[in-house]
């Protein structure tokens, strides 16, 4: 029987049914009907009433239903685990560390809660103010549509619920057509908890729709904020379609690391290997482009081509397995077209580079000229690209010449060149010693440049999530 989705306060059927189809196996994992104009304008004018309740639900309230869906969410991690790889052929094992990061996600909404501070003003800084006091707090903003993505399609629906609900917002949810199962498995939980809770309001609504379809929604005056998670292409579509709502974006990169000739070139080394090759490197902070000390390239290359060698890949159910099939077979016939555009373009295959099917090997390329898009575009595949420097600002402006501001790696125990990399690296996070892939959910995430507009992270995006209101006594 195919998925019913949560519209309004109930599951629904409608007439259409879509198959979801595991990209490792090809087989069909389940089906899910479909949503249309009908279930948007059902949910719309739903949880556009829900929100005149779930507003006014008191903070222990909100928190009560946070850490339940947390606690959950963590129940049934081995399900909802098994659901991601059989969705997106993500690895079973780093399917597994996103339900744990979920889970903390969720708590992280719990805890805020009770932290949506406000302030006090003195407003006698002007003659004919004497006497007046300002009151500053912050209110929710209504109804939030957040399009996610199916490469975390658990975890990032949670950055957009736990951070919504915890603020007293309400939330449609429109999931990536490649991960709509896990998005229905989402709603169940949310739905099931308010139930128990006795929150007669469901904040949350999940709307697979095609996104032809929801493009004519977008501007849609019922939405006050637009959370889109996904390709700059669409983000930055979607700010030019929207009309007057708040429109956060957190895009993609091609992030670049530096190791500097302090580094410690084992862990360098392992670290970039998990980070641009684990999940097929379908993150947007994936480690894409290495630049490497001219006094350790030729150490590091060698570790690193070995390292990569080790590297399990294909079957993503293998428990030690760490480069699954790509999300569809195109996008590796995609990701292989430009690793043999690279090769006619003069760069070195040093290892990998082949195809089955959707699966590519862990690849590593040396001196990719940065016209490829193996180099200047979003790879979003196991493909590294590796070249010398000489000076350490050589490096971090290399890192810079890109349309992308993500994240960037530095590998290096020098202070200066550290506080240097994190006053001039043009990206939302510098992370040292780690991978660009390094993330913590309660760290403010996000980039500048084209890789986006706002910040996620629980508390930062509660801050977007809201708005500031004063009263002046």
């Amino acid at each position: 029987m195919p998925e019913k989705i949560l519209i309004g306060n109930e599951f629904i059927t409608t007439g259409e049914v879509k198959p979801v189809i595991n990209p490792y196996t090809n087989k069909t994992v389940g089906e899910v009907y479909i949503a249309g104009e009908k279930e948007f304008n059902l949910s719309k004018e739903y949880l556009t009433n829900a929100f005149k309740e779930f507003s006014k639900l008191p903070v222990y309230k909100r928190q009560e239903l946070l850490y339940r869906i947390s606690e959950t969410v963590k129940a049934q991690k081995n399900e909802l685990a098994r659901l991601i790889t059989d969705e997106t052929g993500k690895p079973i094992k780093f399917s597994q560390i996103e339900i744990d990061r979920a889970i903390f996600t969720f708590r992280l909404g719990a805890e805020e809660c009770s932290r949506i501070y406000g302030e006090v003003l003195p407003m006698d800084m002007l003659p004919g103010s004497e006497n007046k006091t300002g009151i500053v707090r912050r209110f929710p903003t209504g109804l939030i549509l957040g399009i996610t993505p199916w490469n975390f399609p658990v975890n990032l629906a949670a950055h957009k619920i736990s951070p919504a609900l915890a603020s007293g917002n309400v939330i449609m949810i429109k999931p990536s057509s490649s991960s709509m199962l896990t998005a229905i498995a989402l709603g169940k939980i949310v739905f099931d908890c308010c139930n128990e809770l006795g929150i007669t309001s469901i904040p949350l609504n999940i709307l697979p729709i095609s996104g032809s379809n929801m493009d004519k929604h977008i501007s849609d005056p019922a939405i006050k904020l637009i959370s889109f998670t996904g390709s700059g292409e669409v983000g930055w579509g979607i700010k030019k379609k929207s009309d007057r709502q708040k429109v956060s974006l957190e895009l993609g990169g091609n992030a670049g690391v530096i190791v500097n000739n302090d580094a410690d070139i084992d862990s360098a080394v392992s670290k970039i290997t998990i980070g641009g090759f684990s999940q097929a490197g379908q993150s947007c902070i994936s480690v894409q482009r290495v630049y490497i000390h001219k006094d350790i390239y030729d150490t590091f290359r060698s570790k690193l081509i070995e390292e990569t060698k080790k590297v399990k890949f294909g079957d993503p159910y293998y428990a030690d397995t760490i480069t699954g099939p790509m999300i569809n077979e195109e996008e590796a016939i995609r990701a292989e077209k430009w690793i043999r555009e690279a090769k006619q373009a003069g760069a070195k295959i040093l290892t990998g580079g082949k195809r089955n099917k959707a699966v590519i090997e862990p690849t590593v390329i040396e001196n990719a000229p940065d016209n490829t898009n193996v180099k200047c575009a979003e790879v979003f595949a196991p493909v590294i690209t590796i070249e010398q420097f000489t000076g350490f600002k050589d490096a971090v402006r290399m890192v810079n010449e890109s349309r992308f501001g993500l994240q960037a790696g530095v590998f290096t125990n020098n202070i200066h060149d550290i506080m240097y990399a994190y006053n001039n690296i043009h990206t939302g996070g510098v992370i040292i010693n780690e991978a660009s892939a390094y993330r913590m959910d309660a760290m403010p995430y996000g980039g500048v440049k084209d890789s986006g507009n706002t910040r996620e992270g629980v508390r930062y995006a509660i801050n977007e999530m809201t708005e500031e209101k004063i009263l002046v006594l």
